[in-house]
């Protein structure tokens, strides 16, 4: 064994398989730390409600000087909602709903307590991630859960609660407060008792949501029964930060509710990302190729003697085992020096992002795709190699 491979790796070019190694590691680094540093940073760019879906926008119409007096109407019509839907980014639309009656609240804690009066908005279920026992609502129940933005609570702890002499509440101490709820009609004829939950707070959900099932209920029982177009729409979308997004919203006179950065933030990280992986890609495939050529190469010199060993009765798998030992510890060392590229890149950069607040990813999941690119390139020119070597059979 040692004499056939001594024979057959006589004619082996170092350079060629140094200039694999080196050039797979430069592919390999650059998959492994754009993977792996999307996977860290990506907590940065995604919301942390988890309860809402993430790729959504909210959209309205621009309110000028003529609707607030009415002149003209912000609701959505249903060609508009029906065009939105035709456009390429978006996956659906949803259509807020309000209250068509009066809302008034009251809380108490601590011994104290307060009253306000309040709106409900609600959007299909569809487009909300909250477990079906915590979002889900029938005439029967008492407890109406409820969604509210987190600036509202940040408004009442250090603006509200200080002037009033209240306490501060926490996001645990407000979801365990039942909310007393009073929903009377316009004209007063009509009243119900409910008790508020909350279960959830959003970051990007300006308003007070509740399940679609309970404003249906309720409008049906206190509203008058008036139908209203949409006022706001939640669009699904499949690049929040698209060019196209802005181009068609800035043409039909629409603007995005709340922070934006995020999105295009988002869109951009994902564009750059991708263009580095492609890179890496090319890189990636132009090594396998020095690789194969290297190979049939080497190969090509070593045809006779491959036939003579061949015929000597040595079989094909013992012959083509210089050769395979070649493709795997080439191939294996590229992965290795890319691993450890990776990590220290992923040390320089990790602080950083944890002091942004990142949730940080596990470190298995560059070298991972690294690794599958690994087994990829070796079983190719395994393959390549086992069929050189049957192929000299037939000089």
């Amino acid at each position: 064994m040692r004499l056939v491979s001594r024979l057959l790796r006589k004619n082996t070019s170092p350079a060629r398989v140094i200039g694999f190694v080196l050039s797979n590691f430069i592919g390999l680094a650059i998959i492994t730390g754009g993977l792996q540093f999307f996977q860290d940073s990506k907590s940065l760019w995604s919301s942390d409600d988890s309860f809402v879906k993430t790729d959504f926008l909210v959209i309205n119409k621009k309110v000028t000087s003529s609707n607030t007096w009415g002149d003209s109407d912000t609701g959505f019509s249903q060609e508009e909602i029906a065009d939105i839907k035709g456009q390429p980014w978006v996956r659906d639309v949803g259509e807020f709903a309000a209250t068509d009656y009066r809302v008034w609240a009251s809380v108490a804690q601590g011994g104290k307590g307060m009253s306000t009066m309040l709106f409900f908005e609600s959007i299909p279920d569809a487009f909300v991630d909250v477990a079906g026992s915590d979002w889900h609502f029938s005439p029967e129940d008492d407890v109406v859960p409820v969604i509210i933005s987190k600036d509202y609570l940040t408004l009442y702890n250090f603006g509200f609660a200080g002037s009033a002499g209240l306490p501060q509440m926490s996001e645990s101490i407000m979801s365990g407060i039942p909310l007393q709820l009073t929903l009377t009609s316009d004209d007063g004829s009509r009243c119900e008792r409910r008790i508020g939950r909350v279960v959830g707070f959003s970051n990007r959900l300006n308003t007070i949501l509740v399940p679609q099932s309970f404003m249906d209920w309720s409008n049906r029982l206190l509203g008058n029964g008036a139908s209203r177009k949409a006022s706001r729409l939640i669009v699904d979308v499949s690049s929040p930060g698209d060019v196209a997004i802005t181009d068609y919203l800035d043409s039909h006179g629409l603007e995005v509710a709340g922070d934006k950065s995020n999105s295009s933030a988002s869109f951009l990280l994902k564009l750059v990302i991708g263009i580095v992986l492609a890179v890496g890609c090319v890189i990636t495939v132009l090594s396998f190729f020095i690789l194969l050529l290297s190979m049939s190469l080497l190969m090509e010199k070593n045809r006779d003697k491959l036939h003579s060993l061949l015929m000597l009765g040595f079989p094909s798998s013992e012959v083509a085992a210089p050769y395979i030992r070649i493709v795997v510890i080439s191939s294996l060392a590229a992965f290795v020096l890319a691993v450890a590229g990776c990590s220290m890149l992923r040390i320089y950069y990790l602080k950083a992002l944890q002091g942004l607040g990142a949730d940080v990813g596990g470190w298995w999941f560059g070298p991972s795709a690294a690794l599958v690119i690994t087994f990829i390139v070796m079983a190719f020119n395994v393959v390549s190699v086992k069929r050189k070597v049957r192929g000299a059979w037939r000089l």
